[in-house]
């Protein structure tokens, strides 16, 4: 079983109107609504290759009611959400379909109580049991200790479950501290975390810092990967064009169905990219068009460079 934690799960709603203009109102087209959070988002992918997978993390109110029975309905991940007295937050995506361009409403997450958070931990530790690999998503909702993600990296290792560790800012600074197997931040949030706009010297400070291995997202010039056996740099065989809402968490499922399987490296690497490549090409954003990802999976060009520091 593969775990993933989102701390701050959503009810992600997409709006579609004909064109977006400031100062107007809209006519709405089409509502959609689906249960979301990065690690909400990378655990549908997994369960849609195939792997069996949990997730848990904060839900409550009538937004996270909606959210738990959109998971049911799925009949993908199992749900081990934890209860709070707080409402789940909502994201609103309006899209424009004149341009294709979206506008991108979120939420603050609910207010977790101490004995949640108690809650929470003792719950993860039960899960861990019987995990194979776990992935730590998003953002802290308020409340959260700032070290959540150092704290729960730390137990995941102490367990032997490898951890792969997906946020932001000081979560990520204290995470990486903690020693966690994988990485995964944006061009952005690597700057951030290294002070260095070099990719490569920043994925590589960053395993200085303690991640065992560093895999950057570049956007569109695909991912480099830094770790101790080698690294490479994969990128798609072609430019696309699409919505890249749901692509980074597309590449950590990708990863993570790459590591569980003890695939080389190269080949979580093609994974990843022809997954997120595929879900920037999903006619719903933040789902991956699966003919797409089976076409491209052979052809990611995968190029290994000299040894890692």
């Amino acid at each position: 079983m593969i775990l993933t934690v989102t701390l701050n799960t959503a009810l992600d709603i997409t709006y579609r109107v004909p064109s977006l203009r400031p100062h107007a109102s809209h006519r709405v087209t089409d509502v959609t609504e689906r249960p979301g959070g990065k690690g909400v988002n990378v655990a549908r992918v997994l369960a849609a290759l195939g792997h069996e997978v949990t997730v848990t993390g904060f839900v409550g109110g009538p937004a996270g009611q909606v959210l738990r029975e959109l998971l049911a309905e799925a009949s993908g991940p199992v749900d081990a959400l934890v209860p709070v007295s707080g409402a789940t937050r909502r994201t609103i995506a309006v899209v424009s379909e004149l341009t294709g361009d979206t506008t991108q409403l979120n939420e603050p997450g609910p207010q977790i109580a101490p004995a949640e958070w108690a809650a929470f931990l003792g719950r993860y530790e039960e899960l861990l049991s019987g995990a194979a690999a776990v992935a730590l998503c998003g953002s802290l909702p308020p409340g959260v200790p700032v070290g959540a993600y150092a704290n729960l990296v730390r137990t995941a290792r102490s367990a032997g479950v490898p951890v792969l560790l997906d946020t932001s800012g000081e979560p990520l600074r204290r995470g990486v501290a903690a020693r966690p197997d994988i990485i995964k931040p944006n061009a952005d949030e690597l700057a951030e975390l290294t002070g260095s706009h070099e990719p490569l010297r920043a994925t590589q400070d960053a395993r200085r810092r303690g991640a065992h291995a560093v895999v950057a997202s570049l956007g569109a010039d695909g991912l480099l990967a830094v770790t101790p056996e080698g690294r490479w740099h994969a990128t798609p065989p072609a430019r696309v064009h699409g919505n890249p809402t749901g692509a980074g968490d597309s590449a950590v499922a990708g990863l993570l169905s790459g590591l569980t399987q003890q695939l080389p490296w190269p080949d979580r690497l093609s994974r990843a990219v022809a997954l997120s490549t595929a879900t920037v090409r999903a006619a719903t954003a933040g789902e991956f068009d699966r003919s797409t990802y089976d076409e491209l999976l052979g052809r990611v060009k995968v190029s290994a460079e000299s040894s890692a520091a």
